[in-house]
Order: C-alpha cells, then sequence, then structure tokens
C-alpha cells in the first residue's frame, strides 16, 4: 500500500494503520479513565457503628452535664434572692416598733411619769401588732376556751370553782398563727374543775374507832 510523503518528508499515517490500532488505543483508554460508576460504599462494621454511637451519646453527656450545672447554678442564686427577699419583707414592717422601743427606752431614763411610759408601752404594742398583720401573723386568743393539744401547751392543772374542768383559766404565754400554719402553741394552765370536797368523820365513827382501839390494846395485854 502506498503512504505518501508530506513536504517535510514524513509520512502521512496510513488510514488501514489507524484502523486496526484503534481497538487496541481505546482499551488503554478505558484503563487510564477512572470509572465513573464507582461500586457502593463498604458498609461499616458492627465495631464502626458502636463507635460512632459511643461518640454520639457521649457528645450528648457533656452537654447534658453543662446544663444541669448551670441550671443548679440558677436555682441556688433564685433560692438565695427568694430567702434574702423573704427575710427583708419580714423585717421591715418591724422596724418602726424598733424606733418606738428607742424612743421609750429614752423617755424612761429622763421621766418619772410612769403613766406616760405605760401609755408609750401601749402605742409600741399596738405597732408590734400592726407589724404582725401585715406579714399575715395573728395571736389566738385561749382563755376561757376548750383546751386543744394542737393549739395549746399545757403547763399546769388547777382546780377552779368557776371554770369548768377541760377549759383554759390563763395564758402563760400567747399562740401564734401565720395564715393556718400554727407558729408556736399557747401555754396555759388548764381548769381541773371543783376540788373534790373532804369527808368528815362523824363522832359515831370516832368513837368506835376508839374503841376499837381500846379493845385491841386489851386483847394484846
Amino acid at each position: 500500500m502506498c503512504k505518501d510523503k508530506t513536504e517535510d518528508g514524513e509520512k502521512t499515517p496510513d488510514w488501514n494503520d489507524v484502523t486496526e490500532n484503534a481497538p487496541e488505543a481505546d482499551a488503554a483508554a478505558e484503563k487510564t479513565e477512572p470509572s465513573e460508576q464507582a461500586g457502593p460504599a463498604p458498609e461499616p462494621t458492627p465495631e464502626e457503628k458502636l463507635a460512632a454511637e459511643l461518640a454520639q451519646l457521649q457528645s450528648k453527656y457533656l452537654y447534658l452535664q453543662a446544663e444541669y450545672q448551670n441550671y443548679r447554678k440558677r436555682v441556688a442564686k433564685d433560692l438565695a434572692d427568694a430567702r434574702a427577699f423573704t427575710v427583708a419583707d419580714t423585717l421591715a414592717p418591724f422596724l418602726s416598733v424598733f424606733d418606738y422601743l428607742t424612743m421609750a427606752e429614752n423617755a424612761a431614763e429622763n421621766t418619772d411619769n410612769l403613766e406616760a411610759v405605760r401609755q408609750g408601752l401601749k402605742m409600741i404594742m399596738g405597732e408590734f401588732f400592726k407589724a404582725f398583720d401585715e406579714i399575715g401573723v395573728k395571736k389566738f386568743e385561749s382563755v376561757g376556751k376548750k383546751f386543744d393539744p394542737s393549739l395549746h401547751d399545757a403547763v399546769a392543772n388547777e382546780p377552779s370553782e368557776t371554770v369548768p374542768e377541760g377549759q383554759i383559766i390563763r395564758e402563760w404565754s400567747g399562740g401564734f398563727k401565720l395564715g393556718e400554719k400554727l407558729l408556736r402553741p399557747a401555754r396555759v394552765v388548764v381548769s381541773a374543775g371543783k376540788k373534790a370536797p373532804e369527808t368528815e368523820e362523824t363522832p359515831g365513827e370516832n368513837a368506835e374507832k376508839d374503841n376499837g382501839e381500846q379493845e385491841g390494846t386489851v386483847n394484846g395485854d
């Protein structure tokens, strides 16, 4: 087969040679080109799955632990603030009572008028109970009431001709409530009822007793 030469003296490729070498060139191209249709990724092993789950759980645990610590700090701060506000609200009404007590002390040192001191103390007691009302504390009455162990603390029993048994004669210290909650029971003296009369011996009984004692003495001799 005749092959033409170019002006440079080089041979032009023969068409038959090109077609004959085409399959070999295609095969070489297929080997060098990356595969367009890659196979599916391999499934992770059970160990790899467990390691991934463990890492995820550890991350969640650290997050929850940090959140819990922040929650504890917030709760502690809220409780401290609430306690401070409660104490402040409770003590504020009694500051005026303290002022009146200070004035009463100064007045008592500079006067001999006991009536004025008594009036001052009465005014202070009024302010004291006013402060109690502001925070919801009430003093309950006990004298003349039936003894109630849930409200009263009996310190003594006394016979009484006028107060029935089981009723309260007098208070040693008052009882107080905050709403329905008992703050302090009242210490009270409870009536034991009328005193039992003493039995009196008749003259006949005394004579019989004396005769019996004399007879016993004679028989003994």
